[in-house]
């Protein structure tokens, strides 16, 4: 089955004040680090989304082998993202599946990734949604038969919104760890970030 990952990092880090998506991460931008990150899950093909400062990202972060998508909506909220690189997808890839993760977490565990995808290949579930304890989260693994749903989204709500709304489409996978904390803020960045020789 072929897979795809999209990563959703579009937006203009409001509460920060700069691009979260270059902010130093161990030696290296924020969004390149999660690239990386995500390029060595078992995903033949990278997708990622840009909108804000999009030029100044490309010039700061190494992509290299990931197709990018730019997305000049991406005020309006996360939902615009996940629409251009689903359209992208349908369009110019050759996904079976795809794995929506946000270019802001940067701690997802790869053993997270090998769950969800054994659990679509096992039980053809549209979605496959990780639950940390008692919250759902990401990544999200959805099936090209969603992709045009998830397209239809509006505002900051993601994926979620439409999966709540239909539970038959859903199987849950449960990991004992805490859901993965996002970049927003300067406390996140002081204590998630890699230490100096980590």
């Amino acid at each position: 089955m072929h897979t795809a990952a999209l990563i959703l990092a579009a937006g203009s880090s409001r509460r920060l004040q700069e691009p979260k998506q270059l902010i130093d991460w161990g030696g290296k931008p924020l969004l390149q680090h999660v690239y990386e990150m995500v390029r060595a899950w078992p995903v033949e093909e990278v997708w990622v989304v840009l909108g804000h400062e999009a030029d100044r990202v490309l010039a700061e972060c190494d992509l290299s082998g990931a197709s990018v998508v730019i997305n000049d909506d991406h005020e309006e909220g996360l939902a615009t993202s996940l629409s251009v690189g689903l359209d992208a997808l349908l369009n110019d890839g050759d996904a079976d599946r795809c794995v929506i993760a946000l270019g802001d977490q940067p701690r997802i565990e790869r053993e997270v990734v090998d769950r969800l995808l054994d659990t679509h290949t096992s039980t053809r579930k549209p979605a496959i949604v990780p639950r940390y304890r008692y919250t759902r989260s990401n990544p999200v693994v959805v099936d090209r038969s969603l992709f045009t749903r998830l397209m239809s989204l509006e505002g900051d709500n993601g994926a979620q919104q439409l999966l709540q709304a239909h539970p038959e489409w859903v199987e849950e996978v449960w990991f004992e760890q805490m859901p993965p904390r996002d970049v927003d803020t300067a406390t996140d960045v002081e204590e998630l970030r890699p230490r100096s020789g980590a």
